[in-house]
């Protein structure tokens, strides 16, 4: 029997959420839902409807999981707690400040409604947060380091793009290189948010738009920008096409901890991607499987990784994963 998974919003995440169900023969997708116009969204699967929020609203829509992929900024903060009561639901909320009020919302909606979600899932918040929590857990007395990047953030130029005036952004999250060699040998410096990374913005203005205005705003947004040293670049949509038509990224979570007095390990999670929103799709794939497995045993309310088993994720069966993998 298949997981019959629902797409709410056909961006780059929720195509690299379809191109993530293909790879998985315990699912299949069963149709994607817009805020366009349908007959206008050409979706990668044959055979799929595309269909219409308002359908999806309903709450009759037969599907198992629905994988929704909006933004952060002003989308997921709506969409999840709406459908969390009508669906088992799952995200990538990403605003790290504002998790504890997201999960309370979600977890309030899908209790309502004997649903499972899981919020904030994906590298990072996701598999990074995973790793820092094993390593603080092993190594009681250390610190925790994350890196992003060289990359595009999907968060970051997504929340540029709700500004007045932008057509079209790609933010790069860029690692200070002289703070990651000091946390590489081991030597826990103290590093302020502005120390560790910086941020560039190639953006895409609309004809007439104040850039001088719209450079501000990313600069100063709370949350995203504030906190960091930021270059912001005003180019053509050719040079976008051009230059930033890819979307890669990676990082490294790092930590470095003592077992007794001069003994230290470090301990590094590291990723290179091709293709940010694909393997942020594909992780969100595999946790969906655990919200089924979970709303099936009668488990409801939000989640997120730090409270779901490893074995739930995985297609193989118990005595195939410890064969294989223990």
């Amino acid at each position: 029997m298949s997981i019959k998974i629902g797409i709410l919003g056909y961006g780059n995440l929720g195509k690299g959420v379809e191109a993530a169900i293909k790879k998985n023969s315990d699912m299949c997708l069963t149709a994607v839902y817009t805020r366009r116009e349908p007959a206008n969204v050409e979706i990668n699967t044959e055979g799929v409807e595309v269909k219409t929020v308002e359908e999806l609203e309903k709450g009759r829509e037969n599907i198992d999981v629905l994988i929704i992929c909006g933004g952060s900024a002003t989308d997921l903060p709506v969409m999840t707690p709406k459908f969390a009561s009508l669906y088992n639901v799952i995200d990538s909320f990403d605003t790290h400040a504002r998790v504890p009020e997201h999960f309370k919302n979600v977890d309030d909606a899908a209790k309502q409604g004997e649903k499972t979600a899981v919020i904030s899932c994906g590298w990072d918040p996701g598999m990074f947060s995973l790793n820092r929590l094993y390593a603080s857990a092993v190594l009681p007395d250390g610190k925790d380091y994350t890196f992003w990047g060289r990359g595009v953030s999907q968060g970051h130029s997504d929340a540029v793009r709700r500004i007045d005036g932008v057509k079209d952004c790609r933010q790069y999250t860029i690692p200070v290189p002289e703070a990651l060699e000091k946390v590489r040998n081991g030597e826990n410096p103290e590093l302020t948010t502005r120390q560790k990374h910086t941020r560039e913005c190639f953006v895409v203005a609309e004809d007439g738009a104040d850039r001088a205005r719209i450079e501000n705003e990313i600069k100063t947004m709370p949350n995203y920008f504030a906190d960091y040293d930021t270059t912001v670049h005003f180019i053509t949509e050719e040079e976008m096409k051009r230059d930033h038509s890819t979307l890669p990224h990676g990082g490294s979570v790092i930590y470095s901890g003592e077992t007794s007095d001069g003994v230290n390990h470090v301990i590094e999670y590291s990723l290179k991607l091709d293709s940010n929103p694909e393997f942020t799709g594909s992780v969100i794939v595999a946790f969906a499987r655990a919200v089924y497995r979970l709303n099936s045993e009668g488990n409801f309310g939000a989640k997120t990784v730090f409270d779901i088993a490893p074995a739930y994720i995985s297609p193989l069966s118990g005595e195939e994963i410890r064969s294989h993998l223990l």
